[in-house]
């Protein structure tokens, strides 16, 4: 890794309190506006001391003599060269290299809007969290993209909520900050070293208990992007099986009290859900057909269906909200039940729909025939009933987050205007 300062000037001022690093890669063209615009901005009244670090890391272009120019024309800007690509691997290197008290990074195109940074960096420094991330998809932001960026966003979160039980709310908006203390723990326990490393370092985050801020930001996506999105899409799908095998193994690991060490709790998300689920599923499916069977002989086949379903149903929930979730206590039991039928109404919909199907090819099936064609249809109906429990019935509701004020504004200016000013 190659380091280019301009004399010591970079040596001989304090440590700054914040590191943004720019990873690049083939960005001749756009880098020197971009690091203009950052530089004036935080020249213009940001109140923490600041350092910019441009990593080129596998640059086949004039990248590298434009990021070296760059820094003698401006004293906060330093560079550093790192022969192979990967984004990942450029910001591991460059952040457990800092000596400031808060690492963040931001694309080199600055798609996210500069005025984000400030309550991105100030809950850190303040020690009200440990992990600061940009979100496109919570309330409060504003974003320009196409469509086909859009839902491939918000699908891949989606996975990640129902897959692996994460919190936040956007893995890889490229607008992310951490206390160096936490970093020192964390980075050396990831392993992807391109796109995937957002999400790697979040989830260990999470599982180490660290607090993670989010911050709606204001986002334009670059047309001129170079990123392949179907590579990049495949790369993210085969990290998240990996942690789930490391999940199912309890192998994934987290820091526990500065030290890397294995699992220290039972390991949570699919693996554990699956199971309990599952057991829980073989019951009510037995208790299904059962019904069916018996309901069958006075109701039509659509009527004994929409009862057994119902019953079956209710006592689904409240057998996956205490074994599979643990969750016990009245507390929202009411309303669990509410989004159980929602997703019951589902069920609903594709066993009427496979009986309906069966009796347009078959006019008087046999019983055995009905009960195949609801038990199949239920297997699909029960898998996206599991996602629907793990996503958004059982899903942790988070508390909002408390007030920050920035050092030296008021809590106007700092974004919360219904606060008295300090």
């Amino acid at each position: 890794m190659q380091d280019s300062r301009h004399g010591d000037r970079i040596a001989a001022l304090p440590s700054p309190q914040v590191e943004i690093v720019i990873p690049v890669r083939n960005e001749e063209g756009a880098l020197a506006p971009s690091i203009g615009r950052l530089a004036a901005f935080l020249r213009s009244g940001f109140p923490f001391r600041t350092r910019i670090t441009i990593a080129d890391n596998g640059s086949s272009d004039g990248t590298w003599s434009v990021a070296k120019q760059l820094c003698t024309e401006l004293a906060e800007v330093r560079a550093v060269q790192i022969e192979q690509p990967g984004r990942g691997r450029a910001v591991r290197a460059c952040w457990l290299g800092s000596d400031a008290e808060v690492l963040a990074y931001m694309d080199a195109d600055l798609s996210s809007g500069l005025n984000a940074l400030l309550p991105l960096v100030t809950p850190l420094l303040s020690g009200h969290s440990d992990i600061a991330i940009g979100t496109r998809l919570a309330r409060g932001a504003r974003v320009s993209r196409g469509s086909r960026r859009e839902i491939i966003s918000r699908c891949y979160n989606l996975l990640l909520q129902a897959i692996l039980d994460v919190g936040f709310s956007d893995a890889q908006c490229g607008f992310k900050a951490i206390r160096a203390d936490k970093a020192r723990w964390l980075l050396p326990l990831t392993e992807d070293t391109a796109w995937f490393f957002d999400t790697e370092l979040l989830v260990l985050a999470e599982r180490a208990g660290l607090r993670v801020h989010e911050v709606p930001v204001d986002w334009i996506d670059d047309p001129d992007s170079s990123v392949d999105v179907l590579a990049t899409v495949i790369a993210d799908l085969q990290g998240i099986v990996r942690l789930c095998w490391r999940l199912a193994r309890s192998t994934l690991p987290v820091p526990v009290a500065g030290e890397s060490a294995k699992v220290s709790r039972p390991a949570r998300g699919l693996p554990g859900h699956l199971l309990r689920f599952c057991g829980i599923g073989v019951v009510s499916g037995v208790a299904y057909v059962v019904l069916y069977l018996v309901l069958r002989g006075s109701l039509s086949a659509q009527g004994a269906n929409a009862v057994s379903l119902l019953v079956t149903a209710v006592a689904n929930t409240a057998a996956n909200r205490r074994v599979t979730f643990g969750i016990r206590g009245r507390a929202h039991a009411a309303r669990h039940q509410i989004q159980g039928l929602l997703a019951f109404g589902l069920g609903l919909a594709v066993t009427s729909m496979a009986l309906a199907a069966l009796a347009a090819v078959v006019p008087r099936p046999a019983r055995a025939v009905e009960v195949s064609a609801l038990v199949a249809a239920n297997v699909l109906a029960t898998v996206v009933r599991f996602f629907l429990y793990r996503s958004w019935v059982f899903r942790p509701r988070q508390a909002p987050p408390e007030p920050l004020l920035v050092p030296g504004r008021s809590s106007a200016a700092a974004g919360y205007p219904d606060l008295p000013a300090s």
